[in-house]
């Protein structure tokens, strides 16, 4: 079954398997406020992937009766199951990062006198920003056994936006020098 399912469904899987019972709009908050910060795809992906997950018999559907007839969405055994065995596959693939500030910089000797040293400033300005709201998560959250060994992602995100930090940094002194 793996191959018919991609990262998002595994995000909803995870997602579910960690907060339990979730609506799509649950699952694109919790990914908001956590995976969103790493993984990035179009949420709206979360308003149409569980229902094809329940057609895969990964997760069940239950639908309100009255109001909004939310529909929430819960891990069933084989979902349990198939989220297990992705986790316990190797991940042979290399990192992957798209960051259009790397993209600007490789075309950097089409545009203008300047355009290095402004994306360098604001990418400085950027990745410190970054490194403040992951300190103060750390702050919030590093005391909570329920979110501990979530927290070993924040710390990877921390020391990306870090090494980030260093290279626009001396990017940015360099073209003080120039």
């Amino acid at each position: 079954m793996a191959d018919r399912l991609s990262p998002t469904s595994y995000v909803v899987l995870g997602t579910i398997a960690l907060r339990g019972p979730s609506t799509s709009y649950d699952l694109k908050r919790a990914v908001g406020r956590s995976i969103g910060y790493f993984w990035h795809f179009p949420h709206a992906q979360l308003y149409s992937e569980p229902q094809r997950l329940v057609d895969l018999g990964l997760l069940e559907a239950e639908t309100e009766e009255g109001g909004r007839r939310r529909r929430t969405f819960r891990l069933t055994d084989p979902g349990r199951e198939e989220l297990r065995a992705w986790l316990a596959e190797p991940t042979p693939e290399h990192f992957q990062m798209r960051d259009i500030a790397e993209l600007k910089l490789f075309f950097n000797e089409v545009g203008e006198p300047g355009d290095v040293e402004r994306l360098a400033r604001e990418q400085v300005a950027a990745h410190r920003e970054r490194i403040a709201v992951y300190e103060d998560m750390q702050k919030r959250y590093a005391s909570l056994d329920a979110v501990a060994k979530r927290m070993i992602t924040l710390r990877l995100g921390l020391e990306m936006e870090h090494a980030a930090l260093r290279f626009w940094s001396s990017l940015l002194e360099e073209t003080d020098r120039a």
